[in-house]
């Protein structure tokens, strides 16, 4: 949601730090913030004017009227204030139908003054602009100031200024206080635009000769504009609505929404009630829960929330477990249930988010069976049919009564049948497979020469306008009738590749002739091509930097569908509208500001542009257009029979309700001609009356569906245009959100403009209105497509409407990403990995989560057991490794490895390069010699050979024995690298046996030479066979292998890194220059001068 209420702390807060008025404000920044837990000397040492001053105490709960209701403290001393706060905190109170608890009070300092220094100012947002109201008389008696205030609308992108408020609010304000109150207001309304509020009251507000001072103060900002006002609002905390606790696990979801690209609500409305639900999507959110209530089920309905917009399977399981561990706290003597529900997705992947539920209901099997849940389960959309496979199959293994159906069966019938007023199916039918829907029922892969397309789709008539004929004249013209045709060509703002594809596919089952879109913008690549496929073939599509360069090279293009975040949504949809050719801009994006979207609305209204959204899937014309993800994937396409025109338009805030449509209206009519989402936000681009005039004015639509909602008043315009005969053809209309009237508290829905702020916004009130006008209104949802079979088939028997006969589509191949997906096809894998996985929430190490390495404190030694042998080794292992990797680490610059290092990196180079110079002169005679000493001595010592036997078959063979010998350390002068490692072994390893037949090596070297010692290559290669034959996790084989791949010289590799990596850093930072190696250090043999 937009729109959140901030305690008056908050807002005071904001208002003393930020506003900006020659006006003097007083009592700036005091304000003491008191709950059961305050300590009161504390309290005083932070506030000392607490123990001077008169003082008022109030809750700061977001409670209206308080001074009516008894709930302000007026003009006491501290002592008083204590007694006032004791009788009442931590009290019952109830406050119209919501009973809650005080627990938030504010003690400020008391203002004496008359009455006539009391005066009420309020600011709040509209969709022309803001509206300003001041009325003269302020305080607890203000009544009603709607009708009484004085009101100016600031309209959207204009500034307010002293004269106009002077001019237009303050006439009946004493003179000598208009210049103060002048100053405050437009101070107050900069402050208003500035820190996005939505609505912002003070009532009172007094004005003495000393100032200014804000008494009372009731207001609400946008809360999606966080990541611009940040800085400025901090850590906003906003409050429940009274009557309503704050649950942590409430706050946990917000939590996992606030970090997620998809949408997660919870809202918490009685924890012990039986009724609770898991529904997906905004829409369908409210539609489940007005039908429960519908069903006398409004005391037990538990919970209101809703996932949506494609979560991950772990962020559903998480947001499912949640819920369960909350159903499963108390026992309800008729048990509970569980209402698992939704629309049919667009693009969610129905198996992969159930799955995640799944995974939770397994972990919480035994409460649920303890306390007697019953699951209902109802979706549709990609891939559903694995999604309710799966899930049927853990009701069957678990032994939990899950009930399971999909599209076939109406969207809230579950409901009926959990609450026991319909019958259980016991076979329900289900739909065919999602790959059915892709082959052609005739086997004929041949495109139809004539299709219904195009008898529907086109207008009839020369006119594309044609208003019914007592359609009042002084009404203002609707915008172009036809948004899409059969032609229309679109460029699609993001690399949203699976969008365009779906576009395509539907272009290509549609029958048109080339793809509808003409090029994707995309400003954080390059120029480039991007690869589609248009039903066999495949196609290559321009991807554009700017926006400039694809209006320029795509003429014919006049749709924009705008992919773009949130962020960024605003400026790139501004940039859209500079160019005339575009007539029509889907704003997909959720969560944009409310202010900036009412800037797009008003260049768009002064370009001539029809804006869908923001916050919306899109929309679909069967058969010509469709906008993104809108429809779903190609199997919902053939099924609800979207690829050619019938005679039915809807208009719907919800994108996955538009899709839930478009199913019922196949079911029950000849189809869909066009259908739009508008969006859920407060002022979508484009209404409901702006497409309702369209369908009015359009040839081939005989009948207008609208699906309305709680909140805002577009619906009332419906209702005038049937009073007036601008709408002629039947409109079949509900308006979701009829449970907000029996909530004792205040609930957002999961739209941002679902939410009533006063009663002819209820849902309520506006179906009775229309039902009243004359449009068709059903009892509730459920009845919906009852109503509109019947008004269809009146259309059909006067003749309105003759259904044409059904033409097959084309076929077009399935994805091979998708096939897979759903199990149809194979194919052996170009890789296969067992290290490491990567996919899931968190990465995997050898079948062992990440956070469960740092957990366990494997440290390095610990992770590279993992990695390259794949098992969880001892911790001396583990240590072992790690006192390999620092003993090698380095050995000073004049080794090989360091000085090739150093001569790249005095060369220029990078550290890459200069990191590989150093390594690639790893072998036998430098730092290889691990993996050839541990193969030496392991064959000699398996073999049976006597060391002394050893030593003399390698000098007659004119062998070196690997890891034998150094050029500086002797046995008088021990390499105490190798004698560190030897005391750990000798102390931590269960067996020695190849070690001591090194060592017994060596005594035999040494007493030849006594520079011939085991050295710290062939103490690390003996030691380590010694830790993989011993160690108790490998076999004999297994450890033999891991010698034999070259692992132990990944040790060295390993940790010389570490080292080469230093001396790059060290020569960078003392800046030494391009090497070049002296004279006097090369011997120049040449050979002599021989004349012919």
């Amino acid at each position: 949601m937009s729109a959140k209420a901030i305690s008056e702390q908050t807002g005071k807060e904001f208002l003393y730090k930020y506003i900006c008025t020659s006006a003097a404000v007083q009592n700036r920044f005091r304000y003491a913030s008191v709950t059961a837990e305050t300590d009161w000397d504390r309290l005083t040492q932070d506030h000392p004017w607490l123990l001077t001053e008169r003082l008022v105490v109030k809750p700061d709960q977001l409670i209206k009227r308080r001074g009516k209701l008894g709930l302000v403290g007026l003009d006491l001393d501290l002592q008083g204030v204590r007694e006032w706060f004791k009788a009442r905190v931590m009290k019952e109170t109830t406050v119209g139908k919501a009973k809650g608890v005080l627990k938030n009070f504010l003690i400020e300092p008391f203002v004496q003054h008359p009455q006539e220094e009391e005066f009420y100012v309020c600011i709040y947002a509209t969709r022309e602009g803001d509206y300003v109201l001041f009325h003269h008389e302020g305080g607890v008696e203000v009544g009603d100031v709607d009708a009484k205030a004085q009101r100016l609308l600031v309209a959207v992108d204009e500034k307010l200024s002293e004269e106009q408020v002077k001019e237009k609010l303050l006439a009946h304000v004493p003179d000598e206080k208009k210049e103060v109150l002048a100053s405050f207001i437009v101070g107050l309304f900069n402050l208003y635009e500035d820190l996005y509020f939505t609505y912002l009251e003070i009532n009172p507000i007094v004005v003495t000769k000393d100032g200014v001072y804000v008494l009372d103060m009731a207001a609400k900002i946008d809360a999606t504009a966080d990541y611009i006002c940040k800085a400025k609002w901090g850590d906003v905390e906003f409050p429940p609505p009274f009557g309503r606790e704050a649950y942590p696990e409430e706050a946990y979801i917000a939590d996992l929404d606030a970090k997620s690209g998809a949408s997660l609500k919870l809202t918490l409305l009685n924890p012990r009630g039986r009724i609770w639900t898991m529904v997906a999507g905004g829409g369908a959110s409210v539609v489940y829960s007005d039908t429960i209530c519908d069903l006398g089920g409004v005391d037990e309905l538990a919970n209101y929330g809703e996932y949506s917009g494609a979560p991950s399977e772990q962020q559903t399981y998480d947001y499912a477990k949640t819920i369960l561990s909350l159903m499963t706290r108390e026992k309800h003597t008729q048990g509970k249930v569980l209402i698992i529900g939704g629309s049919i997705a667009n693009f969610t992947n129905v198996a992969a988010t159930f799955k995640g539920i799944v995974r939770a209901i397994k972990d919480y099997q035994g409460p649920l069976k303890e306390h007697e849940v019953t699951i209902f389960v109802r979706r549709g959309g990609p891939n559903y049919q694995e999604g309710l496979r799966v899930m049927g199959e853990v009701g069957k293994t678990t032994g939990i009564p899950i009930h399971v159906f999909g599209t076939e069966t109406h969207m809230t019938a579950i409901v009926g049948m959990a609450l026991g007023h319909r019958p259980i199916p016991n076979q329900p039918p289900m739909d065919a497979h999602t790959a059915n829907f892709l082959l052609n029922a005739s086997n004929s892969a041949v495109t139809p020469a004539t299709t219904r397309t195009a008898s529907f789709s086109e207008p009839r008539t020369s006119s594309e306008v044609n208003p019914a004929k007592n359609s009042k004249a002084d009404l203002p013209a609707a915008k172009p009738t036809t948004l899409f045709r059969k032609q229309t060509k679109a460029i699609v703002w993001g690399m949203q590749t699976r969008a365009v594809q779906g576009m395509l596919d539907f272009d290509y089952v549609c029958s048109r002739d080339e793809p509808s879109v003409a090029a994707m913008v995309y400003p954080f690549t390059g120029d480039h091509k991007q690869k589609f496929y248009w039903g066999h073939k495949e196609i290559l599509l321009p991807v554009y930097k700017n926006m400039a360069d694809a209006m320029k090279k795509h003429p014919e293009v006049d749709v924009l569908i705008s992919f773009a975040s949130l962020r960024s949504a605003f400026d790139s949809t501004m940039e859209t509208m500079q160019f005339p050719q575009i007539h029509t801009i889907a704003i997909i994006a959720e969560g944009i500001p409310e202010a900036q979207t009412r800037k797009i609305i008003k260049k768009a209204d002064e370009k001539g542009v029809t804006i869908i959204g923001p916050a919306t899937v899109g929309g679909i014309k069967p058969g010509c257009f469709k906008i993104g993800n809108t429809g779903g994937m190609l199997d919902n396409i053939l099924a609800s029979k979207l690829y050619r025109p019938g005679s039915v338009a809807y208009v719907s805030r919800s994108g996955g309700m538009s899709n839930e449509l478009n199913n019922i209206v196949s079911r029950t009519t000849d189809g869909v001609y066009e259908g739009v989402a508008i969006g859920g936000d407060r002022y979508p681009g484009s209404t409901f009356m702006d497409h309702v005039l369209r369908y009015q004015d359009t040839p081939g639509v005989e009948m207008i569906i609208v699906l309305g909602e709680v909140g805002g008043t577009e619906e009332y315009k419906i209702c005038q245009g049937i009073a007036e005969g601008r709408i002629t053809k039947p409109v079949v209309c509900w308006c979701i959100g009829t449970c907000a009237t029996m909530f004792t508290s205040e609930v957002q829905f999961g739209h941002a403009g679902a939410c009533a702020n006063q009663a002819s916004e209820t849902a309520v009130a506006k179906n009775q209105a229309l039902r009243d006008a004359g449009a068709y209104v059903p009892k509730s949802f459920d009845e919906l497509g009852d109503v509109i079979t019947t008004v269809y088939d009146e259309l059909v028997a006067n003749g309105t409407i003759i259904p044409a006969q059904e033409v097959p589509p084309p076929t077009v191949p399935m994805d091979y990403s998708w096939a897979r997906e759903l199990g149809l096809i194979r194919k052996p894998a170009s890789f296969m990995t067992s290290i490491c996985d990567e996919r899931g929430q968190e990465l995997i190490y050898a079948g062992m989560p990440i956070t469960e390495v740092f957990k366990e404190e494997m440290g390095l030694g610990g992770v590279l057991g993992l990695l390259w042998f794949q098992r969880r080794l001892p911790r001396y292992a583990c240590q072992f490794i790690e006192m390999c990797l620092m003993v090698t680490a380095d050995h000073g610059p004049a080794v090989s490895g360091a000085h090739n290092t150093i001569v790249c990196t005095r060369a220029g180079k990078d550290l890459i390069s200069c990191l590989t110079s150093g390594l690639l002169t790893i072998g036998d005679r430098f730092g290889g010699a691990l993996d050839a000493a541990a193969k030496l001595f392991s064959k000699a010592f398996d073999s049976g050979m006597l060391p002394m036997e050893f030593v003399n078959k390698m000098k007659k063979d004119g062998k070196l024995i690997m890891g034998i010998g150094h050029r500086v350390k002797s046995i008088n002068n021990p390499d105490m690298r190798v004698q560190i490692l030897k005391d750990f072994v000798k102390q931590n390893f269960p067996s020695t046996q190849l070690l001591d037949y090194a060592l017994d090596v060596e005594k035999i070297t040494t007493s030849k030479k006594p520079n011939l010692i085991l050295n710290v290559d062939g103490f690390i290669g003996v030691a380590f066979v010694d830790l993989l034959r011993t160690c108790g996790g490998f076999t004999r084989d297994e450890a033999d292998e891991f010698v034999e791949i070259g692992a132990l010289n990944g040790i060295f590799v390993l940790g010389r890194s570490m080292g080469f990596i230093g001396h790059y850093l060290d020569q960078k930072r003392l800046k030494q220059g391009l090497y070049r190696h002296p004279w006097d250090d090369i011997s120049y043999v040449l050979p002599e001068h021989m004349s012919m």
